[in-house]
C-alpha cells in the first residue's frame, strides 16, 4: 500500500492549481485578440497640466555603529616583565677613547705685492715692484715698475755697450655680473748702443773713436683696454694706442680697434672679428739722403667664421677680407686670406689631429722691429707683410697625464717679407751720425716661402718638476735677395723647472741657434756668415719664509762672446744676486 504525505500532496495540489491557471490565460487572450479586432475605441486628446518632475529617494545609511551580542567576551591579560639581574665578576676596566689628530697641511699664504732687487756682473741692476690695491669686491687696480740695467761695457768693443730698459704701467679691472672691462697705461724708456763697429776700426784712432756718439733713445707710451660682455651678440672689443719716439725726431703713432661678436645658429656659431688699423710715423731722413720718411697706413679687415665644436671635432671655416689704403704713394689694395682650423680627437686626449690654412695682412711697425732688433738705425721704409697663405697640420697629445707632444709642420707663402740687413759702411768721418758707420740695420723686402718643422715636448710632472724642449728647422726660398738674411735654419731649446727641497728651487734653460747670413757692404757687398751659438742659463733660489727669498743668476755659462746681429758680440758669463720680498700694504 502506497502512503501519501504531506510533501505529495503540496506537489499535487501546486500542479493542479498551475493547470488551471495556464488555461484561465489562454482564454482572457484568446477574447481580448477578438476585442480588439471587432471594436474600435477612437481617439482621445491628454492634456498634460504638471510636467513630471523626478525625484530620487535618500539612501538608506547606517547611522550608528550595530552593537555586538556576543556572549564571550575576552579580558586582555596584564603582562609583567621583570629582569633578574646576577653579578658577574669582571677585571676588565675600559679607558676613555681619544680622537687621532689629522696633519693639516699649512694654508699658502698669498700675497698682493712683492719687489725683487739684484745686482749683478757687468754693473748690471735688476729691480721690480709689482703692487695690487682691491677697490671692492668686483675691482681691482695695480701697477708694475721694472728696470733692467748693465752700466759695463763688453770686453773688445771700442765703443759704449750699455743699455737700460725702464717700464712703468697701471692697470685697473672691473669684474661685473655680465661685464668685465680692463683699462692699462704704460710709459717705457730705453738707451741702447751702436756699438757694433767692423775690423777697419781696429785701426782707427782714439780720437776718430771717440768722436762717434752710438747711443740711442725709445721713448714710448701705450693706452689701451678690453670689454667683454656675457650673453650678447658683442662679446668683446680691444682697443689699442701707442706711441713711439726716440733721439733723432723720429715718431710713431699706432691705433688698433678689434671687435668681436658671436651669434649662436643652429650647429654652428658665426663668429665676426673686425679690425680697424691705423699706422702713421715718420723718420728725419732715410739712410742714404736727407729726404724725409714718412708712411700712413689704414688697414680695415673682417674675418667671418662658421665655428662649429662637439666632443672630438672643433671646425672653423671663414676667409679674412682686408682694404689696405697707403696714403703717401696714393695706393688701395684689397687682400682675401684663407681663414681654416680644424682638430679631431682621434683618441681621447693621446692623440688629436689638426691642421689648417690661415693668411692674413701684417702692418709692420717702427715698435716691432726695435723690440725684435734694437740696433736698427732710424731710417726704416715702413710697410706692410701680405702672408697670402700658411697651411699647417700636425699631431699633439698626452703621451699620459705628465708628458705632451706637439708635432707639426707648415708651408707659407709672404709677400714683401721684412729681413734685416747690416747698412753699409760709409767710412770714418766726423760728419756721420752714430748709427752710419755700417753699425746699424736696415730692411729690405722680397717675397719669401717657407717650409717650417717644429717638435715639440713636455713633461709636467708636479709643481716640483717640469721639463720642455722645442725644435724648429727652416727652409727659405726667395725671390730676388740671395740669402734669407739674419733668418736661421734651426733654432732648439730645453728648459727645465724644478724644486729641490721645500726651500731650494732651481730653473736651467739651454738656447740653441743655428747659421745665420747677412751682408757687408763698403764698395762691394759680401756676404759673411754668423756662426751658430749655444747658451746656457741656469737660476737658483732660497725661500728664507713665506715673504723672503734669495736668488742667483748665472747667463751666457760657456762665457763665448757670440754675435747675435753682425758685428755685434753679447757679455760673456754673467752672474746676479738679488733678493725677493712679497708682502701686504
Amino acid at each position: 500500500m502506497y502512503k501519501f504525505s504531506k510533501d505529495d500532496c503540496f506537489i499535487s495540489s501546486f500542479e493542479g492549481g498551475l493547470s488551471g491557471m495556464l488555461i484561465v490565460f489562454l482564454l482572457f487572450f484568446s477574447i481580448s485578440l477578438f476585442s480588439q479586432e471587432k471594436d474600435d475605441l477612437g481617439t482621445e486628446v491628454v492634456t498634460i497640466v504638471k510636467p513630471y518632475t523626478p525625484t530620487i529617494s535618500d539612501a538608506f545609511k547606517v547611522k550608528e555603529t550595530p552593537v555586538l551580542n556576543d556572549t564571550d567576551t575576552l579580558q586582555k591579560k596584564e603582562v609583567r616583565y621583570e629582569i633578574f639581574s646576577v653579578p658577574v665578576a669582571s677585571t676588565f676596566t675600559p679607558s676613555k677613547g681619544k680622537a687621532a689628530t689629522v696633519d693639516k697641511a699649512k694654508p699658502l699664504q698669498l700675497y698682493d705685492n712683492y719687489a725683487t732687487l739684484g745686482f749683478g756682473s757687468y754693473t748690471s741692476v735688476l729691480a721690480e715692484l709689482f703692487s695690487s690695491f682691491e677697490i671692492s669686491r668686483t675691482d681691482n687696480a695695480g701697477i708694475f715698475f721694472r728696470h733692467n740695467a748693465s752700466h759695463g761695457n763688453i770686453e773688445e768693443t771700442l765703443l759704449d755697450s750699455k743699455y737700460y730698459d725702464t717700464e712703468l704701467s697701471g692697470n685697473y679691472t672691473s669684474r661685473q655680473k655680465d661685464m668685465a672691462y680692463k683699462m692699462e697705461a704704460g710709459i717705457q724708456h730705453q738707451v741702447f748702443n751702436w756699438y757694433g763697429l767692423n775690423d777697419a776700426f781696429d785701426t782707427a784712432s782714439e780720437e776718430t773713436i771717440h768722436a762717434i756718439n752710438p747711443q740711442q733713445t725709445y721713448l714710448g707710451f701705450n693706452l689701451g683696454g678690453t670689454l667683454s660682455l656675457s650673453e650678447s651678440v658683442f662679446e668683446s672689443a680691444t682697443a689699442k694706442i701707442h706711441y713711439l719716439g726716440d733721439a733723432f725726431s723720429s715718431s710713431e703713432i699706432n691705433v688698433n680697434l678689434q671687435p668681436k661678436f658671436m651669434l649662436p645658429l643652429s650647429d654652428f656659431n658665426l663668429q665676426v672679428l673686425a679690425e680697424v688699423d691705423y699706422l702713421t710715423g715718420k723718420f728725419d731722413r732715410n739712410y742714404t739722403t736727407q729726404d724725409e720718411v714718412v708712411y700712413n697706413f689704414l688697414n680695415v679687415g673682417i674675418t667671418p667664421s662658421l665655428v662649429y665644436v662637439n666632443d672630438d671635432l672643433t671646425l672653423s671655416l671663414g676667409a679674412n677680407t682686408v682694404v689696405s689704403l697707403d696714403s703717401e704713394n696714393s695706393e688701395t689694395n684689397f687682400f682675401i686670406y684663407p681663414k681654416i682650423q680644424a682638430s679631431y680627437r682621434l683618441i681621447e686626449e693621446v692623440l688629436i689631429v689638426y691642421g689648417g690654412v690661415e693668411g692674413g695682412l701684417q702692418q709692420n711697425t717702427y715698435q716691432h722691429f726695435k723690440d725684435e732688433n734694437p740696433f736698427v738705425s732710424p731710417t726704416l721704409q715702413i710697410a706692410p707683410t701680405s702672408q697670402l697663405y700658411n697651411a699647417f697640420g700636425g699631431l699633439k697629445g698626452k703621451l699620459s697625464n705628465q708628458v705632451g707632444y706637439n708635432v707639426r709642420g707648415s708651408y707659407g707663402k709672404e709677400e714683401n717679407k721684412a729681413l734685416f740687413q747690416l747698412n753699409p759702411y760709409k767710412g770714418m768721418s766726423n760728419f756721420f751720425e752714430g748709427y752710419e758707420y755700417g753699425n746699424s740695420f736696415g730692411l729690405v723686402y722680397d717675397n719669401l716661402n717657407i717650409l717650417n718643422l717644429v717638435g715639440e715636448l713636455k713633461v709636467d710632472i708636479s709643481e716640483a718638476f717640469m721639463l720642455g724642449a722645442n725644435a724648429n728647422f727652416y727652409s727659405y726660398l726667395l725671390d730676388n735677395q740671395p740669402e734669407a738674411w739674419n733668418l736661421p735654419e734651426l733654432t732648439a731649446s730645453v728648459f727645465s723647472n724644478f724644486n729641490i727641497t721645500e726651500k731650494v728651487y732651481a730653473g736651467v734653460s739651454l738656447f740653441f741657434v743655428g747659421e745665420r747670413k747677412d751682408v757687408f757692404t763698403t764698395q762691394l757687398s759680401q756676404v759673411v756668415t754668423l756662426n751658430p751659438y749655444f747658451d746656457a742659463n741656469v737660476d737658483l733660489g732660497y725661500k728664507v719664509n713665506d715673504r723672503l727669498s734669495i736668488f742667483g743668476k748665472g747667463s751666457n755659462l760657456f762665457g763665448n762672446h757670440y754675435q747675435k746681429w753682425q758685428n755685434f758680440p753679447v757679455q760673456g758669463i754673467q752672474g746676479l744676486l738679488g733678493a725677493t720680498y712679497k708682502f701686504d700694504w
